[in-house]
């Protein structure tokens, strides 16, 4: 049976080849690199490998605590920023997706959670995994738009005309991973009308929720009307991502969230 002590040797292994990959992927080598590729999917089966034996042994979607939402951030950065490479061929990005999900997993690693099997009746919906899947999606394409906007004002900062192809990856990491916020945002609204009755009810991780969106969206409206302020829109990605991490991890640490529907 695969529970959370099975954790370590699944994260350990995992771990070791998304850093090997991130590392060999700057070889000059043309065989290590393809070596990269290898290991960076392997790292991705064996992480895939324990979300799926934890799911059953666990029996509900291991998506209920933060530690589990963070199990999910660090696959999907791998395979996002993986896919992601794939497209765009910027080995820092498959550099800074396993470096980040490596973080997280870390994270995991030290500081472990009770998991219970039981979930509460609001959490036993059809909407809870495609909620939490949608929302975690999001959040590690729009993870990866902050690195590339802040690269961006690299080049602008030492005085270079912006990397016209860095601007096409950032905007495409934040149209889709915007889609994935709404959808989240649309799919919740529906699942609180089942659960509460309300689709709305400006709870503190609503409301934050609500804030990080508009900042997303202006980012959005700035590059489609107004591309002269490359500045000004790539500095609200960090800005916005800030945002993204208070409404993921920092609501539950505020006095007015304890009464929360959202902390559990």
């Amino acid at each position: 049976m695969i529970d959370w002590n099975s954790f370590l040797w699944f994260a350990l292994p995992a771990s070791a080849c998304w850093l090997t990959a991130g590392s060999l992927i700057y070889s000059r080598k043309s065989k290590l690199k393809a070596l990269s590729h290898i290991i960076m999917l392997a790292g991705i089966a064996i992480f895939s490998a324990f979300i799926i034996g934890f799911w059953i042994s666990s029996e509900r979607p291991p998506m209920r605590t933060m530690g589990e939402t963070r199990l999910w951030y660090s696959f999907f950065l791998a395979l996002v920023g993986y896919i992601a490479f794939l497209r765009w061929k910027y080995t820092w990005l498959l550099s800074f997706s396993s470096v980040v999900a490596v973080v997280f997993v870390m994270i995991n690693i030290l500081k472990p959670e009770i998991h219970s099997k039981n979930l509460m009746p609001a959490l036993q919906s059809p909407w809870f995994v495609p909620h939490v899947v949608s929302y975690i999606l999001s959040y590690a394409m729009l993870g990866a738009a902050t690195i590339a906007s802040i690269i961006q004002l690299r080049i602008i900062g030492r005085g270079k005309n912006s990397d016209k192809a860095i601007f096409e990856l950032t905007d495409n990491l934040v149209y889709v991973g915007f889609g994935f916020l709404v959808l989240g945002m649309l799919m919740g609204a529906v699942w609180a009308k089942e659960a509460w009755g309300h689709y709305w009810e400006w709870d503190p991780k609503e409301t934050w929720a609500f804030i990080t969106t508009l900042g997303y969206l202006a980012y959005i409206h700035i590059r489609l009307q107004h591309k002269k302020h490359e500045r000004l829109a790539l500095w609200l990605l960090p800005l916005s991502f800030i945002l993204l991490l208070i409404t993921w991890i920092g609501v539950n640490y505020l006095p007015s969230a304890q009464g929360s529907v959202h902390v559990y």
